[in-house]
């Protein structure tokens, strides 16, 4: 009877803890792009972007893929595809593989707390944190446009940035060559294979997850002011490049979390 008993009180907290979760929100509903902003950058060497919701080249679509819908970024010119509302304090996760149409290279993004306008970033993006999903660095952090954020890194014999575990905090700042930080590890799938991205963001600290390792974390996330200050930056609209390479995404989707489990930050 004890057993049954203890047995009994173990699942109802099981239960309760499970019901305390935050519902996941689909921010692609697997029918078209409701709820996503289109900008399209020059089509034409030293053009004017084509601008807001004008995508004549159809970089993003809905198509069906080995039997559901999914989004088709096709990659052929530099675009962006970006949330109509701002999130903050979530647990995003999303599912992406490689397409066979290759323009420039294998490259994407997913941006994040991105703010102001489209074109600060690279002409085209908005101002943001990116975990790049470029083949071969696919988890890495990169700063867009006028962001700023500190990661512990140190510099490899190729004279990169990589991410290291308990390494002084280094201030990642646009142009100023700590824009961009590796990790030396691989958790990527082969091409044609669906890998799972997952992006954990609390206050100002971000993670960055690629098949469930660890890529990077960002701390004291902000807005570059310029010569050295800085704004707080907590919440943003989501962005999804177009830029180099055909790829496919689904499962695009977020819940409200409380803190980033303390596993991910060790």
């Amino acid at each position: 009877m004890k057993r049954f008993t203890h047995l009994f009180f173990t699942l109802s907290i099981v239960l309760f803890i499970s019901s305390c979760e935050e519902p996941w929100q689909p921010l692609f509903n697997g029918e078209n792009l409701d709820g996503w902003d289109t900008w399209v950058g020059p089509i034409e060497e030293d053009g004017e972007a084509i601008g807001l919701n004008k995508d004549p080249l159809k970089l993003f679509t809905v198509v069906e893929l080995d039997g559901e819908k999914v989004i088709r970024i096709s990659g052929e010119k530099n675009a962006s595809i970006a949330t109509t509302e701002e999130f903050e304090n979530y647990h995003l996760t999303m599912d992406l593989k490689w397409g066979d149409e290759v323009f420039t290279s294998r490259n994407s993004g997913l941006l994040y707390h991105s703010f102001g306008n489209f074109g600060v970033g690279l002409g085209v993006w908005m101002s943001s944190h990116e975990l790049q999903l470029m083949t071969g660095n696919m988890g890495a952090s990169y700063r867009m446009g006028e962001s700023y954020c500190e990661i512990p890194m140190t510099k490899n014999n190729d004279d990169r940035y990589v991410y290291t575990k308990g390494a002084e905090l280094v201030p990642s700042i646009p142009k100023e060559g700590t824009q961009y930080a590796i990790n030396e590890t691989d958790s990527e799938k082969p091409i044609g294979e669906w890998n799972t991205v997952e992006l954990y963001c609390y206050g100002t600290t971000s993670v960055h997850v690629v098949n469930g390792q660890v890529y990077m974390v960002n701390y004291n996330s902000a807005k570059y002011l310029g010569e050295g200050k800085t704004e707080a930056l907590s919440k943003g609209k989501i962005q999804i490049q177009s830029e180099g390479g055909e790829v496919f995404m689904k499962n695009i989707k977020l819940r409200p979390i409380k803190e980033i489990p303390a596993e991910l930050l060790q």
